[in-house]
């Protein structure tokens, strides 16, 4: 089953289209009242069953089709210090098989049914979901309640899929050019925390000493209903629904949760600069990264729209300079969240752009360059007309976001929101939040959050 990665490459970049970030330099601000949102609203019915486990549901008769998502608090970097890649290697052994469904049973029952189905481990959180015709929907409900009740967790599939997961170590990061760059590298420059800052893939040796034992209390602890969200939208009747969610999932045992670790991050107060050599890379690369706001601050949404003016698309200042102007790249990248979405991540988060280029042009001078740029949106407020297209950007790729992927992007951020704030209905007051951002808020958020004292400078060098 492809995991984490190709997830993380395929669906998270698919959802990074609204991408942003979090750390934490200056206090933050309280976060904005949800105002109501004046155009579009998603439908969203939320309840909690005895045993904890959260339920959304969002009712869509457009299409005769259901989408399951199943989220659990575990992500990359709350995984045990001595078991790093734990987190995603657990996510392969999901698909292993369940009390009544064999190995690779429910990727045979989905498929089987005209369904898509994946998984993907993130930063704060590992999610399984199916997209499905809705006559079926009973069928896959009773399939996740299956391998939330008991998984089939045994000495064979553990040594399987860690052999598994070390392979796509070495196909994805290893022996690729540019191997992880910048999402696995720049976390591990940029932060401190050891939480936020390890190798999340795992380290190969790490991979080798779990055992059968870490593997069921890790499903026993973080698989349990009290540490979950099921999200069901599309095409169904909600009392059913949830006559089936509490049918299947409804008695299954809730278990103590582990103390929440500490993944705050110090507030950075000077640049540092990061360089490795890569031997299969051809070309230059650049990242840069900085501690982003609290989520759900202003700061927040205000830094979103800083992305929209200077990075995000043709008419960004840095593509108008560095690509159309100078001719130093192609293309370049940012995101509040390299990961995901912008909004489905809780703890600390870094804004990154980052690019390929030529020899011929020095990472020197492309910070430079970069570094003009960004002084205008710290030295005088954006226009009224700048403020409204980077709104409207803003604006068009978060509805392109609630409709990815046949619809997981707004389960996706259902989920997330149940999740970390236990209220999905956050979801209708996105537009509203940045409707409030101001000229003097984009000001006072560059200011403070794109100074250079703020960031990690990553260059990766080819080895010729």
């Amino acid at each position: 089953m492809k995991s984490t990665l190709h997830l993380l490459v395929a669906v998270a970049l698919l959802l990074s289209a609204c991408a942003t970030t979090t750390p934490a330099p200056a206090p933050a601000s309280t976060p904005p009242a949800t105002p109501a949102s004046t155009s579009y609203s998603v439908p969203v019915e939320y309840h909690k069953l005895d045993n904890g486990l959260k339920v959304v549901m969002s009712p869509d008769h457009t299409g005769p089709t259901a989408v399951v998502a199943v989220y659990y608090g575990i992500g990359f970097r709350i995984e045990p210090r001595d078991r790093t890649g734990f987190a995603h290697l657990f996510e392969h052994l999901m698909f292993q098989g369940s009390e009544n469904l064999g190995k690779m049973g429910l990727i045979k029952l989905v498929q089987s049914n005209g369904g898509v189905l994946n998984g993907s481990t993130r930063f704060d959180f590992t999610n399984y979901f199916q997209v499905v015709p809705s006559n079926t929907l009973q069928t896959i409900l009773w399939a996740e309640g299956d391998r939330m009740r008991g998984l089939n967790i045994t000495q064979e599939n553990l040594k399987n899929q860690q052999d598994v997961v070390k392979n796509e170590v070495r196909v994805n990061v290893l022996n690729q050019p540019f191997g992880g760059f910048p999402w696995l590298d720049m976390p591990q420059y940029a932060n401190t925390n050891w939480y936020n800052a390890h190798n999340f893939y795992g380290d190969l040796t790490d991979l080798d000493a779990a055992t059968l034992e870490d593997a069921s209390s890790f499903f026993k602890t973080y698989y349990a209903p009290n540490n979950a969200v099921v999200t069901v939208i599309g095409d169904f009747d909600s009392a059913q629904t949830l006559a089936w969610i509490k049918q299947y999932f409804g008695n299954i045992a809730p278990q103590q949760q582990p103390p929440a670790v500490d993944i705050s991050e110090p507030r950075q107060e000077a640049e540092k600069r990061a360089s490795r050599v890569d031997e299969k890379a051809t070309r230059h690369a650049l990242a840069i990264a900085y501690h982003a706001p609290t989520n759900g601050t202003p700061e927040y949404y205000a830094l979103a729209l800083i992305d929209q003016i200077l990075a995000a698309g043709r008419d960004s200042l840095l593509y108008g300079d560095l690509v159309q102007k100078r001719g130093v790249t192609g293309e370049l990248g940012s995101s509040m969240n390299i990961l995901g979405s912008m909004f489905d991540i809780h703890g600390p988060t870094l804004y990154t752009t980052w690019l390929f280029h030529d020899k011929d042009k020095t990472a020197e001078d492309i910070v430079k360059a970069i570094d003009e740029s960004i002084e205008k949106l710290r030295t005088q407020p954006v226009d009224a007309d700048t403020l409204q297209r980077a709104r409207t950007k803003m604006r068009s790729a978060f509805y392109q976001e609630l409709e990815d992927f046949s619809g997981f992007g707004r389960a996706n951020l259902l989920s997330s929101f149940a999740l970390f704030y236990d209220d999905p209905s956050r979801i209708n007051s996105v537009e509203g939040s940045f409707a409030q951002v101001t000229p003097e808020l984009i000001q006072k958020t560059a200011q403070e959050y794109l100074r250079p004292t703020n960031r990690t400078i990553l260059t990766v060098v080819p080895k010729s």
